[in-house]
């Protein structure tokens, strides 16, 4: 049985398109069974609606307080019964309550190689540094906003004549083919997150990984 996929976004809905394609293939173990945006005109709905994919439109905007959002959301997420939930490009710091709820079961994509450039402008601030190089990570959602065990990283040169554009176009490629494919490892129950004490690890095929993440491509 395909396990149940449930993508949160804002935006364009770029990585979910990505997801939404892989989960097309025969042999792939998840499908997308809902997609939540905070912004009902967020393109990536209308991705969803074209997939056939139930969606939910729920604005932080009505809410008082980030908590009443939050526990809102899990509602909806919660009547959707996913196995895992999938960040792509959700712009909201999410509440201990809500990341507690779903410990385990929450996926990230950030784009820069954390621990480095947390936050926001990742692209901008590694140029204004004169970083060579500069990448994305999937991690483990944890209460630490983007501190969460790295699952999978991969890097991208930086060229002297780099724009933030330039970047961020060299990062969504490496974006689109390493979110589904640790989707794709979570679905097949190869990934989990382990508990050691109060530190949280990032466990694949049995062994813990490193603070980078997994070091082979497949």
């Amino acid at each position: 049985m395909s396990s149940r996929i449930v993508v949160l976004i804002s935006g364009s809905g770029t990585n979910l398109q990505a997801i939404i394609d892989a989960c097309d293939l025969a042999d792939y173990p998840g499908k997308v069974v809902g997609v939540v945006s905070n912004k009902c005109d967020a393109y990536g709905l209308t991705r969803a609606r074209n997939a056939n994919i139930a969606t939910v439109s729920l604005s932080h905007k009505e809410f008082s307080s980030r908590e009443c959002y939050d526990q809102a959301l899990i509602t909806k997420i919660d009547q959707l019964n996913p196995d895992v939930i999938v960040l792509a490009g959700f712009m909201r710091i999410l509440t201990p309550a809500f990341v507690q709820h779903y410990q385990g079961k929450l996926l990230n994509i950030h784009p820069s190689l954390l621990p480095k450039y947390q936050g926001l402008n990742t692209h901008q601030r590694a140029i204004d540094a004169g970083d060579k190089e500069h990448g994305v990570s999937v991690h483990f959602v944890t209460e630490e906003l983007d501190g969460g065990p790295v699952i999978l990283q991969a890097k991208v040169p930086v060229f002297e004549s780099d724009t933030s554009d330039d970047l961020a176009a060299r990062v969504h490629e490496q974006e689109h083919r390493m979110y589904p494919l640790v989707v794709k490892w979570f679905c097949q129950k190869r990934l989990n997150m382990h508990l050691n004490g109060k530190i949280e690890q990032a466990v694949l095929d049995g062994s813990i990984l490193p603070i980078s993440g997994y070091a082979n491509e497949e």
